[in-house]
């Protein structure tokens, strides 16, 4: 069966990801598919770290950010429809596609394909189960066979949720396989010092603070996004919505979401590890080389998986 070369580009928050990405395409003369949960959402571009003006400067085609309204659903069977269509394209072309981003779970879908994340949401199932803690949820989880629930994840109460939304839902449907193109991945990681990666996410943060992101915030609700929705998409939407709301002073604002965004950091280098756990090969790299050195290392690295002149 044929295979279909890819080369995704992954690591924490702040680790530099898109710079690399770009000058990887701008050598390779292709284009960028992102695999970032948020950015797919009009309006999110400083919280959210776009970077189009890098985009537009390099001249690089980039897919999958832009296509929603702020407030409107995606998740990660919608995330797998647009990649498929836009990889089939590139590849048609006879490009190398890059595939860059943070959402893990957006990626490990690609590389593990799995079926289950084209299970619709069941709102009503989700309101009845927000009253559980993760105890609870777990016992209900361990109510269905096992033949349903292999796949569960009880890292938190949010995935427990998604697990039995799942279960509950096979036990009555058949999900039909979909033919995919098969993906021949190249996965690359970056990854920082921590105390090294507590300064970039900190610095990072001071721009975006002072580069416009409380205005952003407000303009999406101005634009009729509510409050809710914005504390959904957490970290800098939370946080700030929450100051515009007068729950907390610009000082806690800053303090709270820096730790918040290490969280998070820490979550998705987590996540990562979980990735290689259930198979999938990543070549690390030092976030903190010279980005002419990452460049050449990761043109090695394709060169060699593949077989490119």
């Amino acid at each position: 069966m044929e295979q279909y070369p890819l080369l995704i580009i992954l690591g924490a928050t702040a680790s530099g990801k898109t710079k690399l990405a770009i000058e990887l395409a701008k050598a390779l003369e292709t284009e960028i598919i992102s695999a970032d949960s948020r950015q797919v959402f009009k309006g999110m571009d400083i919280g959210t770290g776009k970077d189009l003006i890098e985009f537009y400067k390099a001249d690089i085609p980039f897919h999958l950010i832009d296509i929603r309204a702020a407030g409107e659903n995606y998740n990660v069977n919608s995330f797998k429809e647009d990649f498929y269509t836009v990889f089939t394209s590139i590849i048609n072309k006879n490009k190398l596609p890059i595939l860059c981003g943070g959402t893990g779970m957006y990626i490990h879908s690609l590389l593990q394909n799995h079926e289950l994340t084209a299970v619709p949401n069941n709102e009503s199932l989700r309101i009845a189960l927000q009253g559980l803690d993760k105890s609870e949820l777990e016992a209900k989880i361990k109510s269905y066979p096992e033949s349903l629930t292999h796949h569960v994840d009880f890292s938190s109460a949010k995935r427990l949720i998604r697990a039995i939304e799942v279960a509950d839902y096979l036990q009555n449907h058949t999900l039909e396989k979909v033919d995919r193109p098969v993906i021949n991945p190249l996965v690359i990681g970056l990854v920082d010092e921590l105390e090294t990666r507590r300064a970039k996410i900190t610095e990072r943060l001071m721009r975006r603070l002072e580069g416009g992101l409380i205005e952003e915030v407000e303009k999406l609700i101005a634009n009729g996004v509510p409050v809710a929705m914005l504390t959904f998409y957490g970290l800098e939407y939370k946080f700030v919505a929450s100051y515009l709301m007068n729950e907390i002073d610009f000082l806690t604002l800053k303090e709270r979401l820096t730790i918040a965004i290490c969280q998070f950091a820490k979550r998705q280098m987590t996540f990562f590890r979980k990735m290689e756990k259930d198979g999938v090969k990543v070549e690390w790299l030092a976030a903190d080389k010279e980005m002419i050195s990452l460049k050449e290392e990761v043109l090695q690295h394709i060169k060699h998986q593949f077989e490119l002149k």
